[in-house]
């Protein structure tokens, strides 16, 4: 993990699940880590977590769906360490529902959190990396960004968008702007995205496959390998998913 040390990352969703693993581990291997979520209580103790066991880390309340918030975030990660090596677009919800059962607000939702959250993401760090010169951008999909199942529609289509926004990101920079973008697509992983799930329905399956979900750790492992890579060398795709389904 020599190339993650001293790269400045920053990380949407840190407050818990996927994005604290990540967090945890890259500040164990080097790097300097900002973190932000809406959760300021939560994200504090993470990054007490890091310092104390010798990693270097910062917070910043922020809400993916504000485009201000996002360019606040890195305006902050630039002041505090003077540039931003990756940016890791983890944000997302997924409350899942059969579309007769017309859960428009969070159909709204998903889109502002897990598309244009992506988007913001990315519109706040580009042009930092794009004068830079360098530069890697994260984005988080989901192995329903590949294969629609009922009841996972709107939450598909979201994660088929951040498939389609990945590439096309690598299609415009690697090769003008040596800025890599690495899609990850994680299986069921025990996190906090089934707690948002509000169907009777959906919660009911949801209860029989949870105990199958892989660790966080599974997928920071995958984040960490992808950001190790070195310059010349891009992961466009990963997918990790659990053996047991």
């Amino acid at each position: 993990m020599e190339n993650i040390k001293n790269k400045v990352v920053v990380i949407t969703g840190a407050s818990s699940g996927i994005g604290e693993a990540t967090a945890k581990l890259i500040a164990q291997n080097g790097a300097k880590v900002v973190l932000a979520a809406r959760r300021e209580d939560r994200l504090q103790a993470i990054v007490d977590d890091i310092i104390r066991d010798g990693g270097e880390a910062v917070s910043v309340k922020a809400d993916v769906v504000s485009a201000e918030d996002m360019l606040k975030l890195a305006q902050t990660a630039l002041q505090k360490y003077g540039r931003i090596d990756v940016w890791v677009n983890n944000a997302g919800i997924m409350p899942n529902s059969r579309l007769n059962e017309l859960r428009v607000d969070e159909w709204d939702r998903m889109i502002d959190v897990n598309v244009k959250g992506v988007l913001y993401g990315i519109a706040a760090a580009l042009p930092i990396m794009c004068e830079q010169q360098s530069g890697h951008v994260i984005n988080l999909s989901s192995t329903a960004g590949y294969e629609v199942a009922p009841t996972s529609a709107v939450y598909s289509a979201t994660k088929f968008a951040v498939r389609a926004i990945t590439e096309g990101l690598r299609l415009e920079e690697s090769a003008a702007s040596g800025i890599r973008s690495t899609l990850i697509a994680p299986g069921l992983t025990r996190t906090e995205l089934l707690d948002g799930i509000t169907s009777p329905e959906v919660q009911m399956m949801a209860k029989h496959i949870s105990d199958k979900g892989i660790s966080p750790y599974s997928i920071a492992r995958a984040i960490a390998f992808a950001i190790n890579e070195p310059d010349d060398t891009l992961i466009s795709e990963i997918m990790v998913r659990p053996t047991a389904l």
